[in-house]
């Protein structure tokens, strides 16, 4: 019969060594972890380019552009446009400029261009939405009228798009 004396004391000094954990203690706290969201849009918007125009032509030109709007989820929001830079321009009658010449255009919420794209909420403007979690991208469809008899040059404006929130 071996002798096991050795491999006990090994065992009992094996233990021995070991951290006592009936005498460890741990302790714990909590900490808030917190951020609030704001309530934000931005918008970004391309250029509207009718191209040539011919005033002897019995066609309308059109064209079209796009905006993209990005809210706060669940933000009701709409958007007007001005009348632009052209003197005595309103939202109903606005005009690109080549000097003291001017070239009359409108601005239409809908393909069909019978509703006029104004700045004022609930009147003239497309009807308030609700952001989603991705950008909302809307169409501006514009109309230079046929048979204007304006000089030759380029004509430009500027619009401002405002978001309302």
């Amino acid at each position: 019969m071996r002798n096991s004396r050795p491999f006990i004391a090994a065992g009992f000094l094996f233990f021995a060594l070991l951290p006592d954990v009936s005498l460890a203690a741990t302790a714990t706290t909590t900490f808030p972890v917190t951020a609030t969201v704001q309530n934000v849009c931005s918008v970004t918007a391309s250029g509207l380019a009718f191209g040539s125009y011919d005033p002897t032509s019995n066609t309308d030109l059109d064209a079209s552009t796009t905006l993209s709007v990005l809210c706060t989820t669940g933000t009701s929001f709409t958007v007007g446009l001005n009348a632009g830079n052209a003197p005595s321009a309103t939202v109903s009658s606005r005009a690109m400029v080549n000097g003291g010449n001017q070239l009359s255009y409108a601005l239409y919420t809908d393909s069909g261009r019978t509703s006029n794209w104004g700045n004022t909420p609930g009147s003239d403007t497309p009807a308030a939405q609700v952001a989603g979690t991705s950008a909302t991208v809307m169409t501006v469809f514009g109309r230079v009228a046929k048979r204007q008899n304006v000089p030759t040059g380029s004509y430009a404006d500027t619009i401002t798009v405002t978001v309302n929130y």
